[in-house]
């Protein structure tokens, strides 16, 4: 369990977990994109719980005893985190552009924040709240070159939307229970229940997929990284800085694609996704500063 403050400036520590947790989001879209070549949406949410519960499994902190009465938020962290839009994601790539999905996804900062306001009565304020409006809207601008030509329905939104809400949700459910119980432990649990939760529609989409060397990779690369690994960082980076300033990690997602689509594709990058890298690291930046007050 972390003992830094949630109002101090980032350490070093804090970064690294933020980016390393991006570089393995960042992949996300396009393995569930591989993963819609041959099966289900539903067997897509299955296997990354089932690969991602099976790699926390392998590290015995994860199995450390949790007290009964966190067990209820456990199970709705599970359900609002991963049970939910780890199916609505697949279903909705189905209908809109993974570009537009990834945008909408950016607003789970907002979201975050508007949701802690609620809860909590902790407004942002300051560089905080300058830092969340300028990453989300360095994300529109990066995502603005894809939209030419996107095909996109009112109900594949809907459901991004949805995901999008509920992740604001289960960041500050996460940030608490990882103060008091330690990431591994709080993660294990809320995907083997999401697991459980997930099955069922598993099986419904069994019959209609079909399995190959390529999809099982992605799904498993998916559910080892992204999945056990990330979402276990993460916990940890919202229990170490809070939940509206730990969830600056979905803005640094879209910034990582672009990065490694240079790097290792070649791609060109058009100029206002630039300037969306700039606007997202330097709301980043603004976050991570010392909440005073």
């Amino acid at each position: 369990m972390d003992t830094a403050s949630p109002n101090d400036a980032f350490t070093a520590r804090d970064w690294t977990i933020l980016v390393g947790v991006a570089l393995m989001w960042g992949a996300s879209f396009f393995l569930i994109d591989l993963g819609l070549e041959g099966l289900h949406p539903s067997v897509v949410a299955w296997l990354r719980l089932f690969f991602g519960a099976a790699t926390l499994t392998c590290f015995p902190a994860a199995r450390r005893a949790v007290p009964r009465r966190e067990w209820p938020l456990i199970a709705l962290l599970g359900l609002v985190w991963m049970g939910v839009p780890f199916l609505l994601f697949p279903v909705a790539q189905q209908w809109i552009a993974s570009s537009l999905a990834g945008m909408i996804n950016g607003a789970a900062p907002l979201f975050t924040a508007a949701i802690a306001a609620a809860w909590y009565r902790n407004a942002p304020r300051g560089w905080q709240l300058a830092g969340l409006l300028t990453g989300f809207t360095g994300v529109v601008t990066i995502y603005l070159p894809s939209f030419g030509g996107v095909q996109t329905t009112v109900f594949g939104v809907g459901l991004i939307l949805m995901a999008t809400v509920l992740y604001g949700v289960a960041f500050n459910l996460a940030a608490p229970l990882q103060r008091r119980n330690g990431a591994l432990p709080v993660i294990w649990r809320a995907q083997l229940f999401a697991l459980v939760l997930v099955t069922p529609f598993g099986f419904i989409g069994a019959p209609s997929s079909t399995v190959t060397w390529q999809n099982l990779s992605a799904m498993a690369l998916l559910g080892i990284f992204s999945t056990g690994l990330a979402f276990a960082a993460f916990t940890t980076l919202v229990g170490r800085v809070g939940a509206a300033r730990g969830s600056v990690t979905v803005y640094i997602i879209p910034a990582v694609a672009i990065i490694l689509g240079v790097a290792f594709r070649n791609e060109a990058v058009a100029w206002p996704a630039l300037v969306g890298t700039v606007l997202v690291l330097a709301g980043a930046y603004m976050t991570s500063r010392r909440q005073i007050g």
